[in-house]
């Protein structure tokens, strides 16, 4: 049995990643309110593994979570690309016609923006979580309510889908991490031969070239750099903590790589070396 934690309940887009990505296999997720409080959770038991969402394509990266990784004693072990396709879902027998509110995560309500505007008559009100939504809807048999959610939270909690696929940009996906105690990594992280991604961080002095130093070491050795982020250091003026996520054919050449910039940087920290995934619809 697989105890992951998510953020959300279930049903939202994090437990249907925690089954997706270990499909086949008996999962048990466990509901967190927050992100600080999955890790918090995280933290406490080393026989937990966690999902989180790092970045989405609309929305960008979700720096709160870089900082909460980096913070953490975490490894990544894996990742998983979710194709993100909402739906809205009411009790059954309404129409859309019928409803006067909509309720979901206020990331939600906006990638659904063209599709709300067409619904006037329909009353926006922000909640913390999509599945939230349709789980209180569903609980309290809220007529003339409706949730905009992932298919997968409506068919849970008996809710009726009355159009799939509102959201505007159909280009619409969330990269999540599966992170673990560094001990549970080594057991269930990937082997060394399907190992062709990593995530590090590191900060530099704020000297002239820097950062471009550090880029044509890993171009040399044939490092592809899939992401970079950077983040202001606090309390050191004109200082960036740089996230950075490289993909590689070589995992002895993205070693030497990571030795050969080392001495550039300070505070490198490797948050994980794991294999890259590719897209998965629900």
């Amino acid at each position: 049995m697989k105890k992951v934690t998510i953020q959300g309940v279930a049903g939202c887009y994090h437990d249907a990643a925690a089954h997706l990505y270990f499909a086949g296999q008996d999962v048990e997720t466990i509901p967190c309110d927050t992100f600080p409080a999955m890790f918090e959770t995280l933290s406490t038991d080393a026989s937990l593994i966690g999902i989180v969402a790092i970045e989405n394509t609309i929305a960008g990266s979700l720096l709160q979570n870089h900082e909460l990784l980096r913070q953490s004693n975490l490894r990544i072990i894996g990742e998983l690309k979710l194709r993100i396709s909402h739906v809205i879902a009411a009790i059954k027998g309404q129409t859309i016609e019928e409803l006067v509110e909509v309720n979901s995560h206020p990331m939600a309500l906006m990638q659904c923006e063209q599709f709300l505007r067409r619904h006037p008559n329909l009353k926006i009100v922000e909640h913390l979580d999509t599945a939230g939504s349709a789980k209180e809807i569903a609980e309290g048999n809220l007529m003339g309510h409706a949730a905009v959610c992932g298919e997968y939270a409506a068919n849970l909690y008996g809710l009726n889908i009355l159009e799939k696929g509102i959201e505007t940009n159909k280009r619409n996906f969330t990269r999540f991490l599966i992170v673990a105690d560094p001990l549970l990594a080594a057991e269930i992280g990937p082997n060394e031969r399907d190992i062709n991604k990593a995530s590090i961080v590191f900060t530099l002095p704020h000297t002239h070239g820097a950062l471009s130093k550090v880029l044509t070491i890993l171009s040399f050795y044939d490092i592809n750099l899939s992401k970079i982020q950077s983040t202001p250091v606090i309390g050191r003026e004109w200082e960036y903590r740089f996230y950075v996520d490289v993909t590689f054919d070589s995992l002895v050449r993205y070693h030497q790589s990571i030795e050969a910039i080392r001495p550039l940087t300070k505070n490198l920290q490797i948050l994980g070396e794991y294999a890259e995934a590719t897209i998965t619809h629900p």
